[in-house]
C-alpha cells in the first residue's frame, strides 16, 4: 500500500527550496544584474548596427581601392571583441561588466583577439 503523504524529510526539503527561491527573488543584486543585462542587450543591438555600417564601408573601400582599410579592420575587430564581452556577461560566463558600465573599450589589437 503506497502512502501519498509526504515524509518529514520531503516537507523539510521543500520548505528549504521555497526559502531559497524566496531569498533569490528578494536579492537586490539579482534584480540589479537584470537591469544591466537589459542595458547590454540594447547595446549589443546598437553595436550590431554600427558593425553592419563598418562592413558596408569596408566592402565599398575594397571595391573602389582594391585594398583593405586597416582602420576599418581594427574597428571591426574592436566591435567583435566588445560583442564577445557582452555575450560573456549576458550568459553568466563573466561578472565583469563591459564598457561603459565596467571595463574599458576593447583595443581591437590582433593580440587581444587571439587570447
Amino acid at each position: 500500500m503506497s502512502d501519498n503523504n509526504p515524509t518529514v524529510d520531503q516537507v523539510t526539503a521543500e520548505n528549504a527550496d521555497n526559502g531559497k527561491i524566496e531569498q533569490n527573488l528578494k536579492s537586490r543584486s539579482t534584480w540589479l544584474r537584470l537591469v544591466f543585462m537589459c542595458i547590454f542587450a540594447l547595446l549589443i543591438g546598437l553595436v550590431g548596427m554600427v558593425g553592419g555600417f563598418v562592413v558596408v564601408l569596408g566592402f565599398l573601400w575594397v571595391l573602389f581601392t582594391g585594398e583593405i582599410n586597416q582602420q576599418l579592420q581594427q574597428v571591426g575587430r574592436s566591435l567583435a571583441q566588445y560583442i564577445a564581452e557582452i555575450v560573456l556577461y549576458l550568459t553568466y560566463n563573466s561578472e565583469q561588466k563591459p564598457f561603459p558600465l565596467g571595463g574599458e573599450w576593447p583595443s581591437g589589437s590582433a593580440d587581444e583577439t587571439a587570447s
